[in-house]
């Protein structure tokens, strides 16, 4: 065959299947946009029409992992509610239990799908954003500080049976029940186990790197934590997916393809920050972990001083001692609540009932007031960061010398810190927004107190400035009756000098 017509045959096949291709992805392309589209579309439909700045009969804390919201609900929902309000959960797939229709609160890790299981026209939602890179940080370093506790036993095998045996014997909730961390966990609890029988195998056990986010012998790295499937569908852009509604432990039948979706072609995520956005706009409440004092504050005055108020007016009508005295055995405890399985939760020297015991099970006393909240709240979140850092520290030593800190960070190469960035750009975008929202609060929560404080001020100085004319004009009346009486025996004196002379 001429050498001219093969090139133009073997031509024309190249472009046929260049244009194949192209039209396969074009078609691929088109579904995405309209699933996405549609999903988003229905999303914005469902509007809050009541005032967001009260609180109704439901909170939902919609708990981000790795934002510090275990202290808020420790430190302040558990001193503000009883535990008989608290909603149960159905713990063989971590679902809500629609059964308990009186409950008041419902914090979890679950995304905003959860509002499908809700009564959303009485339903406040609240949540806590991080900035992005520390959270993917905080992240990674919590999913091994959890795998780590599971190196006191000998092999992977022995360790993942133990942790069963302790399960089904604890009616309370571990980590691994939790998502995300029953995906992340499990994960690096294998590759802990298998770069331990590595260095074993090898007879090798230095450490060629003193970056603890990089050290290959002991622990995945970072850069590789970062870029496995696990973290990419999971972990990046994770608080902008569940607020969303969007994770992979969704209650929405179409979430997944959704996700899926964005995931693969990064132009449509700007359907996904729309709905999230959105969904910031309509909560009771947004906190920011970099801000801590300012958010906790903000929550005290703008969440906690109404749940007072609230529950307060049931105390009186007696509906929460009503509920207080029926039994709750029945229903399992909260995944939000300390884990009690020796293997998850345990420290060095066996306290693993300490955070437990920062908590007030009662409920909110009488004369509460939003001080009292903060104060109460100061002492818990101290005893709580004590146990935590000690349960930290001890599962670090399995893994030495990988320490994970604040120091250590910024020896991760700006190469590795892009790369996050880029894997979580809703994520940044959202944050972002959030800061926003939260500026705003802020200013209207300071307004409201400074409002008040101008009031109280004005009467002060409207009471102040009465008493002082009150004074003024008493002060007169006695100078007139004292300048009449000086009159009257003055008058009287002259008369009796008359009298004498007659």
């Amino acid at each position: 065959m001429d050498p001219t017509l093969k090139l133009s045959i073997l031509l024309l096949l190249l472009g046929f299947a260049y244009v194949s291709v192209n039209a396969s992805t074009f078609k691929n392309y088109g579904h995405c946009e309209r699933v996405v589209k549609r999903w988003a579309f229905s999303s914005l439909e469902q509007e809050v029409k009541e005032d967001k700045h009260t609180l109704r009969d439901l909170l939902f804390f919609l708990h981000i992992p790795r934002t510090g919201g275990r202290t808020y609900f420790h430190c302040f929902l558990r001193k503000l509610y009883y535990s008989s309000l608290e909603c149960p959960r159905s713990y063989d797939k971590l679902r809500f239990d629609p059964r308990k229709k009186q409950c008041r609160l419902l914090v979890t890790h679950d995304d905003y799908s959860m509002m499908s299981k809700l009564p959303r026209e009485r339903t406040s939602v609240v949540t806590i954003l991080r900035d992005p890179v520390d959270r993917v940080f905080s992240s990674y370093e919590f999913s091994v500080e959890v795998a780590a506790r599971f190196l006191v036993h000998p092999n992977l095998t022995s360790a993942t049976q133990m942790a069963r045996r302790m399960r089904s014997k604890t009616k309370g909730v571990s980590t691994l029940d939790i998502w995300p961390w029953k995906y992340l966990v499990p994960w690096m609890r294998e590759d802990l186990f298998s770069r331990r029988e590595g260095r074993k195998l090898s007879g090798t056990f230095d450490v060629q790197s003193d970056d603890p986010y990089n050290m290959e012998e002991v622990v995945m790295p970072l850069h590789e934590y970062i870029n496995h499937p696990i973290a990419q569908d999971i972990v990046h852009n994770g608080a902008t997916f569940q607020v969303a509604g969007l994770t992979n432990n969704s209650y929405q039948a179409d979430s997944h393809e959704v996700r899926h979706c964005v995931q693969k072609y990064k132009l449509l995520g700007k359907y996904v920050l729309q709905v999230a956005k959105k969904r910031l706009d309509d909560m009771l409440y947004v906190g920011l972990t970099e801000e801590h004092r300012e958010s906790a504050t903000m929550f005290a005055n703008v969440v906690g001083a109404q749940v007072i108020a609230q529950l307060r007016g049931s105390n009186s009508s007696g509906e929460i001692n009503a509920a207080n005295n029926k039994s709750e055995q029945s229903y399992p405890v909260s995944d939000s609540k300390p884990n009690n399985d020796d293997l998850q939760s345990s420290t060095p020297d066996g306290k693993e009932s300490e955070i437990a015991s920062t908590e007030t099970g009662g409920a909110v006393k009488e004369n509460m007031t939003v001080g009292d909240l903060m104060e109460a709240y100061g002492d818990c979140i101290s005893s709580l960061r004590k146990a935590q850092t000690r349960r930290r520290t001890a599962s670090l030593k399995r893994i030495s010398p990988a320490n994970f800190t604040k120091e250590a960070r910024l020896q991760v190469s700006e190469v590795v810190l892009e790369q996050i960035k880029q894997l979580n750009h809703l994520d940044l975008e959202l944050y972002k927004y959030a800061k926003d929202i939260f500026a705003k609060q802020h200013n209207n929560t300071v307004q409201t107190s400074g409002s008040s404080q101008d009031r109280w001020e004005r009467m002060l100085q409207s009471s102040y400035g009465t008493g002082i004319m009150f004074w003024k004009v008493v002060s007169v009346c006695v100078t007139l009756v004292l300048i009449l009486s000086v009159f009257f025996v003055f008058v009287n004196a002259q008369r009796r000098t008359l009298k004498i002379k007659l």
